[in-house]
């Protein structure tokens, strides 16, 4: 990533805190999280209460905050002091401040902010197609959970995601063909660059973290196509629900917007469950 990429990154999460918090608040936006969750809780402890938490790159705190009302005691990270604020009027408004920890800092310097073996949970969404070496926030990350049972959750934006919104939603054929073998994409809520991630270039990262999959998730994989005024309307929890059953069948992970992998520390000659 070049230098004006990365200035570029700093100032729109730095002045875009609001115009982030309200895309949450959209179909779009709600879906993202709402499906990442889900995903998320079907693989967590019953037993949740002694769980620490770490959400890298949290925002706005949408996630974290429910986490913390689930029970886990949750670390909130993010390098952008506007987000941070935003997360924490929505502890304080959830009634879970006493469960949240607020950590101003960069995902890059990990090992300078929390001891190894810290948490049990952590999350990773959307942060990777922004900083300099996703491989190198993995590796640091994975030094961070407590034991093999941790769970990380990775979510990234998918190239063949990419090449569907340029045809489909933009009617953008050269785009769409450039996005079938291109690095980096354009993001439309602040008008920037990001990283597109592949299937096998994010298994080998996780490999090379030694993290095993655990379940690759597809995240929105239709919603992003549906005509304007089924998604505005009352049918969100229809979509919801057939986004629930597309997205671990991998022929329609595959074109989702973006993947979301689940995996846990690997143990020596350990297979992955996809």
């Amino acid at each position: 990533m070049d230098e004006m990429t990365a200035n570029a990154n700093a100032e729109r999460f730095q002045s875009g805190a609001a115009k982030y918090a309200a895309y949450l608040a959209t179909p779009e936006g709600r879906l993202r999280l709402d499906l990442a969750f889900a995903n998320l809780v079907e693989l967590m402890p019953q037993t949740v209460r002694s769980l620490h938490a770490l959400d890298l790159g949290s925002g706005t705190g949408a996630i974290g905050v429910r986490l913390a009302r689930l029970g886990l005691y949750v670390t909130l990270l993010d390098s952008s002091m506007p987000m941070l604020e935003f997360a924490e009027r929505a502890a304080r408004e959830a009634g879970v401040v006493q469960k949240v920890t607020l950590k101003h800092g960069d995902a890059a310097q990990l090992a300078n902010l929390f001891a190894s073996q810290s948490f049990d949970v952590i999350l990773c969404h959307n942060l990777l197609e922004y900083v300099d070496d996703p491989g190198d926030v993995l590796r640091g990350l994975a030094r961070l959970l407590r034991d093999p049972s941790g769970i990380v959750s990775v979510l990234v934006r998918n190239r063949a995601g990419e090449v569907l919104k340029a045809a489909i939603q933009d009617g953008d054929l050269t785009t769409s063909e450039h996005n079938l073998t291109a690095e980096w994409g354009n993001e439309s809520l602040y008008g920037g660059r990001v990283r597109l991630f592949t299937a096998e270039s994010t298994q080998a990262m996780l490999a090379a973290a030694s993290l095993a999959v655990t379940a690759q998730c597809g995240i929105r994989v239709l919603s992003d196509y549906l005509p304007p005024k089924i998604l505005q309307n009352d049918e969100y929890g229809r979509i919801f629900d057939l986004e629930r059953k597309l997205c671990r069948r991998p022929e329609f992970a595959a074109v989702a917007r973006y993947t979301q992998w689940l995996a846990h520390p690997a143990e020596p000659g350990m297979k992955e469950v996809i």
